[in-house]
């Protein structure tokens, strides 16, 4: 099942942009801004939840814990891509397919 975790905040171009330094090299405000709204809850009664510590991004689907590394040499330097890459993995290991679409964040779940 298809469902949309929030919305791309217009604020988050800011920080995506090539020129804008914030000094981490991962683009930590980047995430965050789009991290900060990922509290909701599925249909079917599972919380989601996503945090970043560090370069560790961890998404949480009830009781399923997924981690996600966001790695510059790897996806770098690119932010969009970084989060992106950090977030696909996080899902995998839960089970789950995470893309961007519309100007919305979205999580491919499967039911129950």
């Amino acid at each position: 099942m298809k469902f949309r975790l929030a919305e791309i905040d217009p604020k988050a171009e800011t920080f995506s942009d090539p020129e804008f330094d914030d000094d981490s090299g991962i683009g930590v405000r980047y995430a965050d801004l789009l991290l900060k709204p990922i509290r909701v809850r599925l249909p079917d009664g599972r919380k989601v939840r996503a945090k970043r510590r560090g370069l560790k991004l961890t998404l949480t689907i009830g009781d399923d814990h997924g981690t996600g590394l966001f790695r510059r040499l790897e996806h770098g330097p690119d932010v969009r891509r970084m989060f992106v890459e950090a977030m696909q993995e996080a899902a995998e290991a839960v089970g789950s397919r995470y893309f961007e679409e519309g100007g919305g964040l979205f999580l491919e779940v499967d039911e129950g």
